[in-house]
């Protein structure tokens, strides 16, 4: 190699495929990451996100505030001013507590494990009867929050300032994964996810995605998709987005 050439760009995802099933707004980074590494990019969103009105009438003052995600942060903040009065604030995970940054919140986030029970091990919430916490997210999600803090004694006050709902996809998307080139692997970090993409993809397409391997954030997701037809399904350490493609240059490496 001619020493004054640059150095070739390690693109060790080239010939895989991608399938990212975030929702539309969150996948940005998650196809820029698959790109960089060489891989093809390809955009399923598993749900769509839609904004909820502000509760009426107003929610107590709280002890604590919990968001469950950098979505839960961008739709509360989206209208009036969310005042927590400088009570703790609570992130599941590195994106979500920089979510909170760039709105002036400080708050504090698992070092290791970026979900509700990593979360659930911070030591701030270990004591927590009598205190009342605000749960800062979508219905129907982060579940296991809710209920163990409420075994600890907290009175949990659900803010959803946004719902999940099926997707559309567009004829484009569809086009795409039936033309992908294998491997093909999906990244997984919702139950809601999986269950609109079995439901809704045409046969054929679900079925390509049961043949690729499944990445999945939690052990609980592995069940789900296990139940679902997957056979080859890999758990990542958490839904960060270093995690998931942790776990994707892992199998690369094998």
């Amino acid at each position: 190699m001619d020493p004054s050439l640059p150095a070739p760009v390690p693109r060790p995802l080239a010939g895989a495929s991608i399938v990212v099933t975030r929702p539309a707004d969150d996948a940005d980074a998650f196809v820029r990451r698959a790109r960089a590494l060489g891989a093809r990019a390809l955009r399923l969103p598993g749900t769509a996100l839609r904004a909820l009105p502000p509760p009426v009438p107003p929610r107590p003052a709280c002890d604590l505030w919990i968001f469950t995600s950098p979505a839960a942060v961008r739709h509360a903040f989206a209208g009036p001013r969310l005042h927590i009065d400088g009570a703790p604030a609570f992130a599941v995970g590195a994106g979500t507590r920089r979510a909170l940054a760039r709105h002036g919140v400080a708050a504090t986030a698992p070092p290791e494990r970026a979900d509700s029970e990593g979360l659930l091990a911070l030591p701030q919430l270990a004591d927590v009867e009598g205190r009342r916490i605000a749960l800062v997210g979508a219905p129907g999600g982060r579940g296991l929050i809710a209920a163990q803090l409420q075994r600890r004694g907290a009175d949990v006050v659900p803010l959803h300032v946004y719902e999940r709902v099926p997707p559309r996809w567009t004829r484009h998307q569809l086009e795409a994964l039936g033309a992908a080139p294998e491997p093909l692997l999906t990244l997984l970090s919702s139950g809601e996810a999986l269950a609109h993409l079995a439901q809704g993809l045409p046969q054929t397409l679900f079925a390509r995605l049961q043949r690729g391997v499944l990445v999945v954030s939690s052990e609980r997701l592995a069940g789900l998709a296990a139940a679902a037809g997957f056979a080859d399904v890999v758990v990542a350490a958490s839904a960060a987005g270093n995690d998931l493609f942790g776990a994707v240059l892992a199998l690369r490496r094998r």
